[in-house]
């Protein structure tokens, strides 16, 4: 479970860290208070370095040609949700998610579209956050489930997805439900919606999905990375196997600044709609307000 080797990963790096700094204080001649502010300075400082060199060599690796004052925006927003997501939600995800259902003491309307919610590699439920209570707060039932394994092909998603969409609409009675991907929660959606159609399907949102392939992805180390690699013969299969009118129910939003999925303008389908978003980072799709806005137009 990504949430159990999350935690594990940060307190290693807070233990090194804090090893770092017993050492620096004893090389400074440091004790009492001081050495114990350094030891805890070094402890925090570890990770938060070791993020910033991640973040750094991401979004200089995917840096657009004239990249302007817009690239640096999306690096510090990238860098901050990459602390929030990564340090604040996701590690402490539960095991089990359940349809959270509006308000139903102050229900004046009919429910609105139910809502899935499929996360990327190397993810979690936790990334939607703050999507899932905007979606709330607006009248619309909300899944959000945990793909596991993290490392297998993206077919192997499709069954939990399936599952997923039964649960939704059991709990409340709908006869269709919108399906919203980010980054590979995207493909794992069109995986799906090629193997059991899109007969209860409202519509398909996409944020940060590598339709085309990533750059990032070029040296795969697992299946599911080999998929997402640029062009790959599973992606192409993908797209021969879809119709025009599967493509007219998904929706992409794509951000010319994504750190991780590049070429970032070529992540388009034909006969799909597409949004183009500036100075967003990935991650940060799953938490810039004109983005979460956008979705709940599309909903609209």
């Amino acid at each position: 479970m990504l949430a159990r080797l999350l935690r594990r990963i940060y307190f290693f790096q807070l233990l090194v860290g804090g090893m770092l700094g017993i050492y620096v204080a004893d090389r400074l001649d440091q004790s009492g208070a001081s050495a114990l502010a350094l030891v805890f300075l070094c402890a925090l400082l570890l990770p938060l370095l070791l993020q910033l060199a991640v973040i750094s060599t991401s979004m200089i690796l995917s840096r657009p040609k004239q990249a302007g004052t817009l690239w640096w925006r999306a690096f510090g927003g990238e860098f901050l949700a990459a602390l929030r997501i990564f340090w604040l939600q996701m590690p402490f995800a539960s095991a089990k998610t359940e349809v959270w259902l509006p308000d139903t003491a102050q229900r004046t309307q009919p429910w609105r579209v139910p809502v899935l919610l499929v996360h990327g590699y190397i993810s979690n439920y936790r990334v939607w956050d703050k999507v899932a209570r905007a979606l709330h707060h607006a009248g619309h039932p909300v899944l959000a489930i945990t793909l596991e394994p993290l490392f297998a092909s993206i077919e192997d998603y499709t069954p939990q997805i399936q599952q997923a969409v039964q649960q939704l609409k059991q709990a409340t009675g709908a006869a269709r439900v919108t399906l919203v991907g980010h980054s590979m929660g995207g493909l794992v959606i069109r995986a799906w919606l090629r193997r059991h159609g899109s007969a209860v399907v409202a519509k398909i949102i996409t944020l940060g999905t590598p339709h085309q392939g990533t750059n990032s992805a070029a040296w795969p180390l697992t299946t599911n990375v080999a998929q997402m690699n640029w062009h790959s013969p599973w992606l192409q299969a993908l797209q021969a196997a879809e119709s025009q009118a599967t493509r007219q129910l998904i929706h992409i939003a794509l951000t010319r600044h994504d750190n991780i999925v590049y070429p970032q303008r070529e992540q388009v389908l034909e006969g799909a709609a597409v949004t183009e978003f500036e100075g967003v980072g990935h991650l940060e799709l799953c938490l810039d307000d004109r983005v979460i806005q956008w979705l709940l137009q599309k909903l609209d």
